[in-house]
């Protein structure tokens, strides 16, 4: 079984390469990656380590139509699983065409390859925040209106509907995944729970947006790399599954966390202004992928968040040159 991951050198597509090819001794995974500011291949160290063959890497961009196909005919594929795309807000704002075409044209080139070399399924990986904004009560279900507020969110629920027209039109096996906010190890150090990380450990001030009441529900990226496998296997073309873990928090808590852990003081924080078009609330309801997926997650807040801290605490190889990027 041979799976094309794009982005497979961000986050949370490194954490699923490792997840799968540990769990699945017949996988075989080729990574492509443009290799942009947040692709990091030392997040993919241990993997080249450690399954040598099953695993390889290709530079290339996945609007590159010429390259993909190119990639798409070395290998039989029996799935595509999209993790590429920019992904932060607040770089979307200034620079929103950069999202548009990645994520958008991406897209597009790739549902063009995948059906013209019949690969069987096709993984969207999205995010709750095509949503938008919730009020203080209630869950975006898979039924909740797309309503985003940022060129990001915009672009990746256009991404979305595009992959979904692929499968009512040409009858492509396509599922899409909508997660709410991912932590763990290898996040790129300007998210917030990396970025107040390595600022409390360094006594700097950690910058807080507006009241810092936001809220959000925090899955680790090991539960999502989960749910991800369940929806490549056991899926129902055509539809969305919302991936959350019930990890409802304000961000003014996940910082307080932090600082309480690393024995720093509440003085550091430093609430600055408030993010355009900064979503109030998100929270996730996954039954559907509790009940078709049979996933559930399994690491508490409380834990992952201290193993999280941890990880960067012992890994300033990893993070230092970043900062320098």
């Amino acid at each position: 079984m041979r799976i094309l991951v794009t982005g497979g050198c961000g986050f949370i597509g490194s954490n699923f390469i490792g997840y799968l090819l540990a769990r699945n001794d017949l996988a075989k995974i080729t990574n492509i990656d443009a290799l942009t500011y947040a692709g990091n291949p030392a997040n993919l160290a241990g993997v080249v380590a450690d399954y040598g063959e099953r695993y390889e890497f290709l530079k290339a961009d996945i609007c590159d139509a010429e390259k993909v196909d190119q990639v798409l005919s070395k290998h039989d594929y029996f799935a595509v699983i999209n993790f590429a795309a920019e992904s932060h807000v607040d770089r979307s704002i200034d620079s929103p065409g950069d999202f548009i075409h990645t994520n958008v044209v991406g897209t597009s080139t790739l549902l063009n390859a995948a059906r013209r070399h019949g690969v069987e399924r096709f993984v969207q990986i999205s995010t709750d925040e095509v949503y938008g904004s919730l009020g203080p009560e209630g869950k975006f279900t898979e039924s909740s209106p797309l309503e985003p507020s940022s060129p990001y969110s915009a672009s990746k629920a256009s991404a979305d509907l595009l992959a979904l027209a692929y499968h009512h039109t040409y009858a492509m096996r396509v599922v899409i995944t909508r997660c709410s906010n991912n932590y763990g190890p290898y996040q790129f150090p300007e998210k917030l729970i990396p970025l107040m990380i390595i600022k409390a450990m360094g006594g700097n001030a950690l910058p807080v947006y507006g009241d810092g009441l936001n809220v959000r529900d925090w899955i680790h990226v090991e539960d999502h790399c989960a749910a991800i496998l369940a929806a490549l296997m056991n899926g129902k073309s055509g539809q969305v599954y919302n991936i959350g873990s019930d990890g409802e928090l304000r961000n003014i808590d996940v910082v307080k966390r932090i600082l309480a852990y690393l024995g720093k003081p509440e003085s550091l924080i430093e609430y600055v202004t408030d993010r355009l078009g900064h979503d109030r609330r998100y929270a996730i309801d996954s039954t559907k992928a509790h009940r078709e997926l049979q996933w559930k997650p399994c690491h508490r807040h409380e834990e992952g968040i201290i193993e999280t801290i941890d990880w960067y605490v012992l890994h300033p190889e990893w993070w230092t040159p970043l900062l320098k990027s």
